[in-house]
């Protein structure tokens, strides 16, 4: 139990406007700001790294750097549209059958990264068919560069102040402006910290020193069970959605029930990677 001190203020919330800047009648928020950031310095990472032909299969570069142009539209809207339809119906598919025109208040729920990545996924499948690329390369190719998306997206989770954690009373717990009188834990920094910074390093080293792109589909595979085990683990100190609540067993969620069959793809992408391709 906590005692009523420790659901005080512990850590004041530091008060940033959602909104970055207005340019007459159109307001620039953070959140879209933090799209745009993720997306343009993966697409500048990864002409990068398809321009290193040592890193891939043969000494030879899966596509040229210019083919990333084209992909950059795909991949937007693979995951804008995925991510709003898969957050309509993992989160809140009740609301939207009751008020259709919900569906498209981007700003009421927001994105879900299942649904996101389930866009993706079809954009890349769809793009390398069309354009003649490995697939399984153009997946560690994205791969690699997710978790730009993933640490701003969390940041700017973080400064709209939503998807708060649960109570707690650990040093750095603050008070959110919609989370209640209570302390919790700024979970949205721990999935900035472990989907962002820790998921990029050890897909870096993993590109760039190990040479797993020259096995497709490992990079692919340890990023996929890299966030799901990252997203399970910091679902134990992020508040449930209001909408949906506890699961089963008063802790199961439905990011972890969501997260599961993701480590389990991604546990069977490295392990047809290596037996389909000896690292060479």
């Amino acid at each position: 139990m906590y005692s009523a001190p420790s659901l005080l203020a512990i850590l004041p919330f530091p008060q940033i406007d959602p909104i970055a800047f207005s340019i007459g009648p159109v307001a620039v928020h953070w959140y879209g700001l933090a799209y745009v950031a993720g997306i343009l310095l993966g697409w500048l990472y990864a002409k990068r790294m398809v321009a290193r032909a040592d890193l891939w299969p043969g000494g030879v570069s899966p596509m040229a750097p210019e083919k990333l142009d084209d992909f950059l539209v795909w991949v937007a809207g693979g995951i804008v549209l995925g991510g709003r339809i898969g957050y309509i119906l993992f989160y809140d598919l009740g609301s939207v059958i009751a008020n259709p025109i919900r569906a498209v208040e981007i700003w009421n729920g927001g994105m879900s990264f299942h649904g996101g990545l389930i866009g993706t996924t079809i954009a890349m499948i769809w793009f390398a068919r069309r354009n003649g690329v490995p697939v399984w390369s153009l997946f560690d190719t994205v791969a690699a560069v997710v978790p730009f998306g993933l640490f701003f997206g969390r940041i700017a989770n973080f400064v709209n102040g939503e998807l708060w954690g649960r109570i707690s009373d650990v040093p750095w717990a603050m008070v959110f402006p919609t989370g209640g009188p209570f302390a919790r834990h700024p979970s949205q920094l721990y999935e900035a910290a472990l989907e962002g910074i820790v998921l990029f390093l050890v897909l870096r080293i993993m590109t760039h020193h190990v040479k797993a792109l020259r096995q497709p589909g490992v990079v692919a595979g340890t990023f996929v069970c890299g966030y799901a085990l990252s997203r399970i683990l910091v679902e134990f100190f992020r508040e449930p959605d209001p909408q949906l609540g506890y699961l089963a067993f008063g802790w199961l969620t439905m990011g972890m029930v969501l997260s599961l069959p993701m480590l389990l793809v991604g546990l069977w992408a490295v392990w047809r990677a290596r037996r389909a391709t000896p690292i060479l």
